[in-house]
């Protein structure tokens, strides 16, 4: 009987010391501070971004108007850590602008419109968003405080993805573009609801187009996992082992490795590049870039680094 009461309290202790090292694993994997990322500023002529880290690896954002402190938050999937950030830098919040439908990226917005006080213009190009108010396409336009929205419907990802063209009102300075899981730094989103043709038309065509010095602001931490498929395509670009370095560091601090710029990712980014030979040859030879782009997107879904 004393055997098995030692028995019951050895069994005791291993589950909680073995529950104890798993909230450890979690501390270290999204930081001791609750967080994957510190929290950063970006700070361009027209406007501030304000970096929120969330759940492991997803990046929210507030947009705030320089000159009137309007603000927008993108995929607010933690929405406490919003308001609080809204209250502490005391900014008027009026609208939330959500890439797509999955839950790390608009799980937080009816919790967010429950919770503050004010109305919120919900804005997404997808009716399964929830709290959907402001349903947007290609070209629409608004704006916050003084500067001017675009939208950019790209789907592939979900069908009713929509990336964020955010620029001054005059035009002039940086602009900001918000790609949600469309285009990363270095990589791409899934083609979960999508095709090729459709992915080449997003990055190649849409986003492309865009300014060189474009600030990029993508949905997730991924930029060390997709450098390391992108130099295994491309391993004599420079660029790409040069970002991977840069990256460590940054990440060794805990601190974002956004953003980047379209300009950039015109150089290390593979799926941005399915024109260039070295990319073509890496998957076969294959000339026609839509081709490319399914095949890379193929072998990045298996991709071991």
């Amino acid at each position: 009987m004393l055997s098995s009461a030692w028995r019951s309290v050895a069994t005791n202790i291993e589950t909680q010391l073995t529950a104890a090292y798993f909230r450890v694993q979690k501390l270290r994997k999204v930081g001791f501070r609750g967080m994957h990322s510190t929290v950063e500023d970006v700070k361009l002529e027209s406007m501030q971004v304000k970096i929120l880290p969330a759940l492991q690896d997803n990046y929210m954002y507030l947009i705030v108007d320089n000159k009137t402190r309007e603000a927008a938050v993108v995929d607010p999937v933690d929405p406490e850590l919003v308001i609080k950030t809204v209250q502490e830098e005391n900014l008027t919040l009026n609208k939330v602008l959500t890439t797509h439908h999955h839950w790390d990226h608009a799980g937080g917005n009816e919790k967010l419109v429950k919770l503050w006080e004010k109305e919120l213009g919900v804005y997404g190009g997808d009716d399964r968003i929830g709290a959907l108010n402001k349903k947007v396409s290609q070209d629409d336009s608004f704006t916050i405080g003084s500067l001017n929205v675009r939208c950019l419907s790209t789907p592939c990802h979900t069908t009713g993805h929509i990336c964020y063209h955010v620029t001054a009102g005059d035009g002039k300075g940086e602009g900001a573009v918000f790609t949600g899981d469309t285009l990363f730094q270095g990589g791409c989103g899934r083609f979960f609801e999508g095709t090729p043709e459709e992915m080449y038309e997003a990055l190649c065509t849409k986003l492309s187009a865009l300014p060189d010095t474009t600030k990029v602001f993508c949905g997730h931490e991924y930029t060390l996992q997709n450098m390391s498929f992108a130099r295994h395509v491309e391993p004599d670009n420079e660029s790409i082992q040069q970002r991977i370095e840069w990256a460590k560091l940054r990440r060794a601090s805990q601190d974002p490795t956004v953003p980047s710029t379209i300009g950039e990712e015109k150089v290390w980014n593979p799926f941005m590049r399915v024109h260039e030979a070295s990319v073509q040859k890496h998957v076969g030879g294959a000339t026609d870039p839509i081709i490319t782009m399914g095949k890379l997107r193929k072998e990045k879904d298996n991709f071991k680094a």
